[in-house]
């Protein structure tokens, strides 16, 4: 399942789960090529590959992801006010095949307006159209989805004049 995921030849996946367990400090080391190879003979996983071609909707938006740290239980035993971390996790999906499209990862001082233009440039394929909330509303987002040609679905922003 790894080589399918990662794309990689069979020599390749046993290095990388080696590396893995070596990074993991695990005691542990992958079966030899000749054991795998003989064994992912008979192992039939469905697995889906990516979609090619044009995208017909993308649906872009973000969320918080709160970074633990290794003294979090500080903070709850000691209810020490303590600045937490966040990273903001932006994502274009595909509307049709619920295809994670493109990612992006950012500090939480990003807006999602500044962030769009990496993340929309990350893909080469065709859109027809994309969607997102109120704060993707801005002279830069509706530039750069007028230079790669896409239909905006982008509603104004709550108070907007």
């Amino acid at each position: 399942m790894l080589k399918r995921v990662s794309c990689l030849v069979l020599r390749a996946a046993q290095g990388f789960i080696d590396s893995v367990f070596t990074l993991m400090k695990l005691p542990l080391r992958c079966l030899d090529y000749s054991c795998v190879s003989r064994r992912a003979k008979f192992i039939s996983i469905p697995f889906k590959n990516p979609t090619r071609g044009e995208i017909a909707h993308l649906v872009i938006d973000s969320t918080g992801l709160k970074v633990f740290a290794e003294d979090e239980w500080k903070v709850k035993k000691h209810s020490q006010e303590k600045r937490r971390v966040w990273r903001k996790r932006h994502l274009a999906v595909d509307a049709d095949t619920y295809e994670v499209i493109c990612a992006d990862l950012s500090l939480n001082n990003v807006t999602d307006a500044e962030a769009f233009p990496g993340l929309i440039r990350q893909t080469h394929r065709k859109i027809r159209v994309a969607s997102a909330n109120g704060a993707y509303d801005t002279k830069q987002c509706h530039d750069e989805l007028r230079r790669k040609k896409i239909k905006s679905l982008i509603p104004p922003r709550t108070r907007a004049s």
